[in-house]
């Protein structure tokens, strides 16, 4: 067992497989340490897809370890309260943002593309060697390294590999081949990026209609709007019909939803997925010098808007653990999972729950009793 006191960090290897929101913090943070981090992608230009996200304050929190908050307040858009509305467009109430303990209460938006041109630049700024439209090929452990064959060519050796890969992870299934991809969990969310009407300053969700939906404010003048609706399996979006198909379903709203509708046209791009979810078991997340981070460990539905949070959180935790001052690499990553199961565990799983009762249609006053209790066990300390 090779103590982190018998290597100084700048002589410990690391590598990152993955670019996306949880790849990139652990690159940062572990770079700030001191480690020699490279970081690979398959996507030869690092792009990233999507309308908008929505960043509650558990997130926001985690943004804060990586000194994101005040660029994202910029660049994005601080609410602190969001409207509830009938399908209709009749105000029902206003509802303050739940506190996240320690932090102000606050939760954000902001277009995904400038979000990871944000982290992305950070990633290099940190002098982390960033390798694009490669991926591992072949990976082999000693007690204390993990020996890596790109589709390049090339190879190397490291202390440590983290796989950040994705809902679809191929790390994972490398090193845990007994473990199953996630789930589908007969939803899809629908997300359209438009201006917003001069004024607008709150978000807002829409109840009663048979899909439900809302609006996140991104930016000065951006929005986006999602909705979820059934997914059998058997939907396919087609980037030409996307538009017309949005707007098909969101008859008999009203509001600013209603506005979309109207104001919607073939120059908005409209996003679909459907939507999936699994949390690995716990014996998964670690195997010798490899481990999990993010969606490839635990990969959960938006509806508590904190799947890249879970990722930031658990890339501040590893950081967090491998800094430890005399503690085992193999004893952090113990400590680690130790640390993050549970709550993942509890988001992953609330989601679904929540998933379900919308598709059975429980009443609003009981969803929002389901959602603030998650909410509330989100905003603890991590």
């Amino acid at each position: 067992m090779t103590n982190l006191s018998d290597k100084k960090p700048e002589d410990t290897k690391v590598l990152v497989v993955g670019g996306g929101f949880a790849g990139m913090c652990s690159a940062i943070t572990l770079s700030k340490l001191g480690y020699q981090v490279d970081l690979i992608d398959l996507d030869p230009e690092w792009r990233v897809y999507g309308a908008g996200i929505t960043i509650n304050g558990t997130t926001l929190r985690a943004y804060r370890h990586l000194g994101m908050y005040e660029e994202i307040a910029e660049k994005g858009a601080i609410v602190r309260s969001t409207l509830l509305y009938r399908a209709d467009g009749v105000v029902l109430r206003e509802m303050a943002v739940a506190e996240t303990v320690g932090e102000e209460p606050a939760t954000a938006g902001i277009m995904r593309p400038i979000l990871h041109e944000m982290m992305s630049s950070r990633v290099r700024q940190a002098k982390v060697s960033v390798k694009l439209g490669v991926k591992v090929e072949t990976l082999v452990q000693s007690d204390t390294s993990v020996t890596v064959t790109l589709s390049d060519g090339s190879t190397g050796t490291y202390d440590l590999l983290i796989g950040s890969d994705g809902i679809g992870s191929d790390i994972r299934q490398m090193v845990f081949p007994e473990t199953t991809g996630a789930k589908p969990m007969g939803q899809g969310c629908w997300r359209i990026a438009i201006n917003r009407p001069e004024g607008m300053d709150k978000g807002e969700i829409y109840f009663g209609h048979k899909f439900p939906a809302g609006i996140t404010l991104c930016g000065p003048d951006a929005m986006y709007m999602w909705m979820l609706t059934p997914d059998d399996g058997s939907l396919w979006v087609d980037d030409k019909e996307g538009v017309s198909m949005l707007h098909d379903r969101l008859e008999g709203f009203g509001g600013n939803i209603g506005w979309i509708g109207d104001n919607m046209n073939e120059s908005h791009w409209v996003n679909y997925r459907p939507l999936e979810a699994l949390i690995q078991p716990k014996d998964s997340w670690v195997k010798g010098r490899v481990v999990l981070v993010g969606d490839s460990a635990h990969a959960t539905t938006p509806h508590l808007a904190s799947g890249a949070g879970m990722a930031v959180e658990g890339a501040v935790v590893l950081s967090q653990e491998l800094s430890k001052e005399g503690q085992s690499i193999d004893d952090a990553l113990t400590a680690y999972v130790d640390r993050r199961y549970d709550r993942c565990r509890d988001v992953v799983e609330s989601g679904v729950q929540i998933g379900k009762a919308q598709l059975a249609n429980m009443p609003p006053e009981e969803l929002g009793q389901l959602m603030g209790g998650a909410l509330h066990r989100l905003a603890q300390p991590f």
